[in-house]
């Protein structure tokens, strides 16, 4: 299963790459479907493809999601 991640944009390197970052990482990604995306915007990244503009707010419950999924992940896996 693939999901797609909110992730805050660091830098523009031309109209269609970018870098980037979750959680201190950062990964290259193609800004071609956002062209409006500027430094500082929260992207939903999908196999390295920016698909979506958020704002901080949206992101930072999103990633909260995330995070109580692994939670869950985590006990589950630490019952068995």
């Amino acid at each position: 299963m693939c999901l797609a991640v909110p992730m805050k944009l660091v830098e523009v390197n031309d109209a269609n790459r970018g870098v980037s970052e979750l959680n201190g990482t950062r990964y290259d990604v193609d800004l071609s479907l956002v062209p409006d995306a500027a430094v500082g915007d929260y992207l939903i990244v999908h196999a390295g493809f920016a698909i979506e503009t958020l704002d901080a707010a949206e992101a930072d419950e999103r990633l909260k999601l995330f995070d109580g999924m692994a939670a869950v992940w985590a006990e589950q896996d630490a019952s068995k």
